[in-house]
C-alpha cells in the first residue's frame, strides 16, 4: 500500500494534532487513491496509475475534459459560418463564462465540507451593488481602490455570518443559505434605490472610478504587455514546480517523476501561448481591440490563490478531512465550526468577485439579476467540472471546467439563435450525466473495485 503520510491533503504530526488519531484524520483527507503524481516514479508508472484509478471509478477531470471537447467540435460544426472555434468567439465565450467560473469555484468550498451555499446568486449581486453604489461621483464618490475591498469584505461577512448559524445553532445550510438568498435579494433592491439613479447606478461616465469597475470585463491589457507577463507566469510557475518536486526528491519524499514535471510545465507553456495568442487578434470591426482582458488574469489569480489554499495549507486539509469523514477529523482535534465558518465565508468572499465582474459586463447593477439561476449554474458547474456533492473530493480547477462548460453551452447555442429553453436542458443533461459518473465512481469505490 501507498504510504498515505506522503499525501497533500493528509495532515503531518507538525501541524498540532493528536498524532494517536492521525490514521483516522488521513484516512478521512484521503480517501479515495493517491494521486498518480504522487505514486509515480516514472512516466510508465504514471500511466499504469493513473488507467488504474480510471478503471476503478475515478475517472478525475478526464469527463469534463471529453465533454469541452465534445461540445466544441459539435458546435463548429453545426454553428452558422462555422464561427465557434474563431478567435472573436474565443473571447467572448471567455467572457460569458467568467462569472460561472468563478461562482463555481465559491461553491466549492462549501461543496467540500458535504455542504451547499444557495446564496451566492443574490450574495455577489449585493456585493458589487455596494461597490457601484460607492462609486457614484454624485454620492458618495469612493475611490474604487476602497469600494472594491468593501465590497469583498461584505460578501466575507456575509457568510461568515451564515457559516456560524450553521456550525453554532446546527441548522442545515440548505435552509440558512436559502434564508440568504431571499434576504440577500431584499437588501440588494434596497441598495439600489438610494441616490438619484431610479434603481440602475451604472458604470459609465466621466468618473475614473466607474471606468475603473468597468474595466475588469471590458478592458484589455496590451498585447505587448500580455505575452511578457504570460511568459513571466509560465517561468515563475515552472520554476516553483521544479524546485518543489526536486527538494522533495532530495529530502527522500514523495515525489513525481522529472519527466511528468516537465510535461506538466510544457502544458502550461501551450495553453498560455494559445490563451495569448487568440487574445491578441483584433476582435473590432473598425479599430483595433486585441490582448488579453483583465477578467482573464483575474479568473486565474482566484485560481491560482485557491488552488494553493486547499491543495498546500492546512486549512485545505483540514477541509477535505471534514468533508471526507467529519467524526474522525473532530476526533484528530479538528475545530469543526471553525473551519466550516471560514469556508462559508471564503464561499461568499468568491461569489462577491463574481459579482463584481457581473457588474462590469451589465456597466452598473439593476434588479434584473437572476440570482436563482446563477446559484443553481454554480452548483451544476461544480459538479460538472468534478467536485462531489458527497464532500472531500474536488478542487478549484474543477470550478473553471465547469463554469467553461456552462458557458460554451450557453455560447454555442447563443450562436444558434436558439431560445433560453434549450440552455437549460442541455445544461441539465449534462449536469444528470456528471452526478451519474460520480455516483458509480462511489459506488465502485465502496464496493472495494480493485486498482490493480
Amino acid at each position: 500500500m501507498t504510504d498515505v503520510r506522503n499525501d497533500p491533503a493528509a495532515p503531518s504530526p507538525s501541524d498540532g494534532l493528536d498524532t494517536e488519531l492521525m490514521p483516522e484524520l488521513a484516512s478521512a483527507a484521503a480517501q479515495a487513491a493517491l494521486p498518480p503524481a504522487i505514486v509515480a516514479q516514472s512516466m510508465g508508472q504514471y500511466l499504469h496509475a493513473w488507467l488504474a484509478r480510471v478503471r476503478g471509478g475515478d475517472s478525475g477531470i478526464l469527463p469534463v475534459i471529453g465533454a469541452l471537447v465534445v461540445l466544441s467540435v459539435v458546435f463548429q460544426i453545426i454553428s452558422p459560418h462555422h464561427v465557434f472555434l474563431t478567435a472573436e468567439n474565443f473571447v467572448n465565450l471567455l467572457q460569458q463564462s467568467a462569472v460561472y467560473m468563478v461562482l463555481a469555484m465559491a461553491e466549492v468550498f462549501v461543496l467540500l465540507l458535504g455542504e451547499i451555499d444557495l446564496s451566492i446568486g443574490f450574495v455577489g449581486p449585493l456585493s458589487a451593488v455596494i461597490a457601484v453604489q460607492l462609486v457614484q461621483p454624485q454620492t458618495s464618490n469612493w475611490a474604487w481602490w476602497l469600494a472594491i475591498p468593501v465590497a469583498l469584505l461584505a460578501g466575507a461577512g456575509w457568510g461568515a455570518i451564515q457559516g456560524s448559524i450553521i456550525t453554532r445553532v446546527r441548522l442545515p445550510s440548505f435552509i440558512v443559505t436559502l434564508a440568504g438568498l431571499l434576504i440577500a435579494n431584499g437588501v440588494m433592491l434596497f441598495i439600489l434605490l438610494i441616490g438619484p439613479f431610479s434603481g440602475y447606478p451604472g458604470l459609465t461616465g466621466p468618473s475614473n472610478n466607474q471606468t475603473m469597475l468597468h474595466n475588469l470585463m471590458n478592458a484589455s491589457i496590451d498585447t505587448g504587455v500580455s505575452w511578457v507577463l504570460m511568459g513571466l507566469a509560465v517561468a515563475g510557475i515552472g520554476v516553483l514546480m521544479w524546485l518543489r518536486d526536486s527538494r522533495r526528491r532530495r529530502h527522500g519524499l514523495v515525489a513525481p517523476p522529472p519527466v511528468l514535471t516537465l510535461v506538466k510545465i510544457a502544458f502550461i507553456a501551450v495553453v498560455g501561448i494559445v490563451l495569448v495568442g487568440l487574445c491578441s487578434v483584433n476582435r473590432a470591426v473598425n479599430g483595433n481591440i486585441s490582448g488579453v482582458p483583465w477578467f482573464v488574469f483575474i479568473v486565474l489569480a482566484v485560481l491560482a490563490f485557491w488552488t494553493v489554499l486547499l491543495e498546500r495549507t492546512r486549512f485545505g486539509r483540514y477541509i477535505y478531512a471534514i468533508g471526507g469523514n467529519p467524526e474522525a477529523a473532530r476526533r484528530a482535534g479538528v475545530n469543526l465550526a471553525r473551519i466550516r465558518t471560514i469556508a462559508f465565508a471564503l464561499c461568499s468572499f468568491t461569489a462577491a468577485i463574481a459579482g463584481l465582474l457581473y457588474a462590469s459586463r451589465l456597466d452598473g447593477m439593476s434588479n434584473n439579476v437572476q440570482g436563482g439561476q446563477d446559484t443553481l449554474y454554480a452548483v451544476a458547474a461544480a459538479v460538472i467540472g468534478g467536485t462531489s456533492l458527497f464532500g472531500g473530493r474536488g478542487r478549484a480547477l474543477h470550478g473553471v471546467l465547469g463554469g467553461l462548460v456552462i458557458g460554451v453551452i450557453y455560447n454555442g447555442l447563443f450562436l444558434l439563435s436558439l431560445d433560453v429553453k434549450w440552455q437549460y436542458i442541455v445544461t441539465g443533461f449534462v449536469l444528470l450525466a456528471s452526478l451519474t459518473i460520480d455516483s458509480l465512481s462511489r459506488r465502485g469505490a465502496t464496493t472495494g473495485v480493485s486498482t490493480h
